[in-house]
Parts: C-alpha cells; structure tokens; sequence
C-alpha cells in the first residue's frame, strides 16, 4: 500500500466562535464577572443621583472620577505584584467584598438621612480601591482558567462582559431606583456581587501561589513595580501595547461620555434625557456587538500592527462625532467608536497576557493596568477643562487628531520603517 507522504503547508487552525465558552469554568467566571460590572454600574447611577440631590456639588462629582481612576495610576503595579505572589482567588473577593461593603453603607445612610460629604469622599476612593485590587487579578486568573490558545477569546468575551455592563448597569440602576428607591435599591445591588464572591470559596485556581514564599521586601513594593516597567520597556509588544492604550486613556479616556448631555443639546435636543442615553448606549452597544462578531468570525486576529491601526480609526471616528451636525450620524460614529475600541484593546489585552513572563504576570499586567485605566483622569483636562475653553467639540476633536498623530507617528516608526 503507498501512502502519499508528500509534505504539504499545515492548514490554519479552524476558527471557533466562543472558543473560551468550551471552558465551564471560564463561562462562570465571566458571567460571574459581567454581574459585579453591571453591579458597579447601578451603584454609580444611584450614589450619584443621591450625592447631586444632597450637595449639588460639580467638585463632588469631579472627585468621583479621580477617586475612580488615581487608584490605578498609583496602585495597579503593586496590586499585580500581589496577583504574583498571593492567591488571586483572595484579591478578587477582597475587592468584591469591599464593593459590597460599600453598597451597604451608602444604604445605611440613605436610610438614615446622615450622608455627609466627608463619608461620601471615603466611601468613592474605597469603591475606587475595591477596583484596583479586583482587576489585576482578574486577568490572572483568567489565564489560569484558559489555555493560551483560547487567551485571546477569553479577554474579547471578558471585555464583552464589561461593555454589557457599561449598556445594562445604567438601565438596571435607573430601575432599582425608580421600583425601590435609593436605599433599598442599593441593598439589593451589594447582592449583585456575590455570585463572584461565593464561586471564588472552592474555585481550583490561585493555589500555586500560596506555596511560594514571598519576600518581605519585595511584596507590595514600587521598586517591584519598576522592575516590571523594565521588563515592559524591553518588549517590543508589552510596550507598543502599554503606549498605546495609555495613550488613548491619556488623551481621550472616557472623559467624552462625561460631556454627551452636551453633545445630545447641541445636536438638536434641548430636551436631552432620551438623546442623551441613546448615545451613551451607541458606544457600549458597538463595543458589545463588536466583540459577539469579533468572537463568530475569523477576523482579527491579536496583532500589534492592527491594534494600531484599529486605534487609528478610533479617533477618526471620535473626531467625526465631534463634528458630527446631526443625530443619526453621531449615533452611527459613537457606534464604530465602541466597535474598534473594544477590538484595539482586547487586543492589547490579550497581547499583553500572551507575552508577560509567567513569573511576573501579574505586574506587568498591573503596569498595563495603570497605563490603560490610571491615565484616563489626565482625559478630563485635556476633553472637560479644555472644553470649557474652546467648547466641548473643538476639545474632543483636537484630543482625537492629537493622538492619531502620535499613533500615526509611533506607527510608521515602528512597523513601516521595518517592513
């Protein structure tokens, strides 16, 4: 018998949708997880109604987003260096467990009319904490959970999650507000959290840490932390990755959805409630929707080289909405914005995973961490206080050509030059 051994290429792999899903664990895991983001989600939209009710304070609002976002730019190295050293299963419920503690004593002081501005302050920088020791954790444990071939649907689904958080939360808050008031829609918004906690107790991961023995100096320390900036700065990929999402967090942030009553206005609706909450929900929608097609099609696939490019379509779309003189276009251009954002870091997520070294995971994710969500508070001076200047267009569209010249620059250097 003559058997043709003929060798031939070596077919791609099949490309399969939700592959992360095949992981019973991991479907837990991020359902688990979506639950705790639409959680935070509801408690924003309550806290704040009550804390604008109470003080009608723009400071006290100001303060909400840096209490959000300096933690991570002070403390996301070291939270990943505990994720190296501790048992990430820990870290994670110590974050849910202060996120629940914090729900319940805004209801207790909802209940009890006694919210004064100094326990609001402590109670947004704990929420705030809660956060930065939760999602450098996170991301190890999600490559605990899954092996490196599904790492890269695992972040996109994880990802996903969030955008449905960002979409359904706000909803979800509006409603418990509404049905239960304040207080006790709060209550039942720290119950939100559990399923994550309780999973957590008996889940099979993190235990290789605990066999380590950590050193003293080490653990929690920023001489830690800029080791792994060294490493970082000695990858080509980890530090394309970290620019790039730092960049964007930089420049631009979040800090536009801050500013979309504004937009919504002078778009045409004076009334701006319902115009208003229909562009917050284009860009999470996109980021939602892109990453189910992201996960059905073989499209894509985690490249430095095209989560430049994708970020560079990001701030033309930013830019277009910016100037953008009716609705529907607006609509349809925060629409992409989210698609290619959650596609472009996603990305750099998942490139960031693949390419840490497994004995430091944890801290060079915590840098990536602070790079792509501490930055995000430097947004709110160059898209809000310059807006207030220069009008809150010109401030965004000039933030999105600033940092698509510097991609474009940062691109042509890195990747045109050695093609």
């Amino acid at each position: 018998m003559n058997l043709d051994t003929r060798a031939g290429p070596v077919p791609a792999p099949q490309h399969r949708a939700f592959a992360a899903f095949a992981q019973g664990d991991f479907r837990i895991y991020v359902i688990a997880a979506t639950a705790a983001m639409m959680a935070d989600n509801i408690e924003h939209v309550i806290s704040y109604k009550v804390m604008f009710d109470r003080f009608h304070s723009p400071a006290l609002g100001g303060f909400a987003v840096i209490s959000h976002w300096v933690p991570f730019l002070l403390l996301a190295g070291v939270s990943g260096g505990l994720a190296d050293r501790f048992d990430i299963r820990r870290l994670i419920q110590l974050g849910m467990l202060m996120y629940m503690g914090v729900s319940v004593t805004w209801g207790v002081m909802f209940l009890t009319n006694t919210l004064s501005l100094p326990m609001a302050m402590l109670l947004l920088i704990i929420h705030g904490l809660a956060g930065v020791i939760w999602i450098p954790a996170a991301q190890v444990l999600i490559h605990q959970i899954v092996p490196q071939d599904q790492l890269a649907s695992a972040v996109r689904l994880n990802a996903t999650g969030r955008y449905l958080g960002f979409l359904v939360g706000p909803l979800l808050g509006a409603g418990l507000l509404l049905s239960l008031g304040p207080a006790y829609g709060i209550f039942f918004n720290a119950l939100i959290y559990a399923p994550l906690l309780l999973w957590l107790i008996k889940a099979p991961y993190g235990r290789a840490a605990r066999e380590k023995k950590p050193s003293r100096a080490a653990v929690g320390s920023f001489a830690d932390v800029w080791s792994a900036m060294r490493v970082v700065a000695r990858n080509p990929v980890l530090l394309s990755m970290t620019v790039l999402v730092g960049a964007a967090s930089f420049f631009v942030g979040n800090a536009y959805q801050a500013q979309m009553p504004g937009f919504a206005s002078d778009l045409g609706h004076e009334r701006a409630d319902f115009a208003y909450s229909l562009l917050l929900a284009a860009d999470a929608a996109g980021g939602l929707i892109g990453g189910v097609i992201l996960e059905t099609r073989a499209w894509l696939t985690p490249r430095a080289r095209t989560a430049f490019v994708l970020a560079l379509i990001w701030c033309v779309a930013l830019a277009g909405f910016a100037r953008a003189n009716t609705y529907g276009l607006a609509v349809s251009l925060l629409f992409v914005a989210g698609f290619v954002e959650l596609a472009f870091n996603s990305m750099a997520q998942a490139l960031v995973q693949i390419h840490a070294p497994g004995e430091m995971r944890g801290r060079v994710i915590g840098v990536f961490s602070m790079s792509a969500s501490g930055l995000r508070m430097f947004s709110g001076l160059s898209v809000g206080l310059l807006g207030a200047r220069i009008g809150i267009h010109n401030s965004l569209a000039m933030s999105a050509a600033a940092l698509f010249v510097l991609y474009a620059i940062l691109f042509a250097a890195r990747y045109l030059r050695s093609s």
